[in-house]
């Protein structure tokens, strides 16, 4: 990998500005489990519990395992349900030691208190030097307290079946613009293939889109959040989304990681997928029947503009009640910046890691054999080079996400339209800082 990769300056998704104020004004004092957490070594074996969503993370554990007899850990896939799983284990006082969290969810899960500050370890500070510095600072809230560490990132990119393309004699889009007529040139030759799915309950996917046309979500300025989910920039994906569905172009019946999407394109129905890069494996492993007919290539553009978006990505976060912050905090350094775990993690589970010797890994320097060889890596690479660090997340993301869920839900079934759907998410950003007391007003 060549050394801009290993500067990679993946979207920082909380502003320094905006995390102060999560840190100082708008989210609750850490809790006394924060202020009050000690850093001693167990006399004993410990056995830490670890809950995550990633593709063979029990192989990654059991490495660990075997390495270090007395500080043993269980971890549980919570992929089904994995912020519902959370908070329900948050509200019992059962919450694990250690959970993955995405970037966009940890100022949410900050201001209900669901963290432990692990900075009174000296092994919890010293690590930032191991990572990428954008994703070091948005899990620092701005302050000096250590409450997760980043794990991988999400730079988006176009994933296409070369093959259809090429059946057809359908050049591979580079601009947004020529992707609409990719689709309709392909839906002509063959009514029955789409060119991919909009997955109306998938908001994360959606922001990534929002986030490459410099649709930045929230500014903070003059002491208060200024909400921009309905900006102008964030109607023009919507409209173009609106039409490519009501012009029956992307399939609306499908949810992202479903057995009927991957029927879709096991039986060639769907020609393209709009991704990141943890995606990779996910079609390695479960269409591997269809290696060597995929590509992967830049996201197309808005026009003439490089931007990138980024979809996803996760920290390993210290959660609240944990009594065993000392071997967390060892095993949560080797599990995000041992060159052992990173290699697993991507091999097993698609991670693109965060630490910066993980970008030097050997493998993201080489061909991947599922995609004709094509060192895929490399366009992840500048994918992530062309993502706006400016972005930021609000501090009542879920509830955001969830409004907007449900209105583009009702939008593709033909309720309103993906507009409306922003308009519907601005205002629930609106009342729920009003219900938590968060200085906040409709930006432009």
């Amino acid at each position: 990998m060549s050394n801009t990769v290993t500067r990679v300056r993946l979207a920082v998704v909380a502003a320094a500005a905006g995390i102060a104020v999560l840190a100082g004004c708008s989210s609750p004092a850490p809790s006394d489990n924060a202020s009050a957490a000690s850093c001693e070594p167990a006399k004993g074996k410990v056995t830490l519990q670890y809950w995550n969503t990633v593709p063979g993370m029990e192989q990654v554990v059991a490495l660990w395992n075997k390495k270090n007899p007395d500080i043993q850990v269980q971890t549980k896939n919570i992929s089904n349900d994995q912020y519902g799983t959370l908070g329900n284990a948050l509200k019992a006082d059962k919450a694990p030691d250690l959970a993955q969290v995405g970037y966009d969810q940890l100022p949410s899960l900050r201001t209900q208190d669901a963290f432990v500050d692990a900075s009174a370890c000296s092994a919890a500070p010293a690590a930032k030097s191991k990572f990428e510095p954008w994703t070091w600072s948005q899990t620092s809230f701005g302050d000096t307290g250590v409450f997760a560490f980043p794990q991988d990132t999400g730079p988006m990119a176009l994933y296409v079946r070369s093959d259809i393309f090429k059946r057809y004699g359908v050049e591979i889009p580079k601009t947004w613009d020529e992707y609409a007529a990719a689709s309709e040139k392909l839906h002509k030759a063959d009514p029955g293939l789409s060119m991919t799915f909009f997955d109306p309950k998938n908001a994360e996917w959606f922001n990534g889109l929002l986030w490459q046309n410099n649709a930045n979500m929230y500014t903070y300025s003059g002491d208060k959040w200024h909400v921009t989910v309905a900006s102008d920039q964030s109607k023009q994906v919507a409209e173009y989304w609106q039409k490519l569905i009501a012009d029956k172009l992307v399939r609306t019946d499908l949810a992202h990681g479903s057995t009927q999407m991957y029927a879709a394109y096991q039986q060639n129905q769907i020609a393209s997928y709009v991704g990141a890069s943890w995606g990779y494996s996910m079609f390695r492993d479960n269409l591997p029947d269809q290696a060597g007919k995929w590509s992967i290539v830049p996201l197309p553009t808005w026009g003439s503009s490089n931007a990138s978006g980024n979809w996803g990505g996760s920290t390993v976060a210290f959660m609240k009640g944990s009594e065993h912050l000392y071997e967390s905090v060892k095993f949560n350094t080797w599990l995000n910046t041992d060159p052992e775990a990173l290699a697993l993690e991507n091999k097993l589970g698609g991670l693109y890691p965060a630490a910066s010797e993980g970008l030097k890994l050997p493998s993201l320097a080489q061909g991947v054999p599922y995609y004709n060889n094509e060192k895929i890596f490399d366009v992840f690479a500048d994918s992530s080079r062309n993502i706006d660090t400016s972005f930021s997340w609000g501090p009542t993301q879920k509830t955001v996400n969830l409004a907007l869920q449900d209105a583009m839900a009702k939008a593709t079934a033909g309720s309103g339209t993906l507009t409306d759907a922003l308009s519907a998410a601005q205002a629930a950003a609106l009342k729920s800082m009003k219900d938590q007391a968060i200085p906040a007003t409709a930006g432009k």
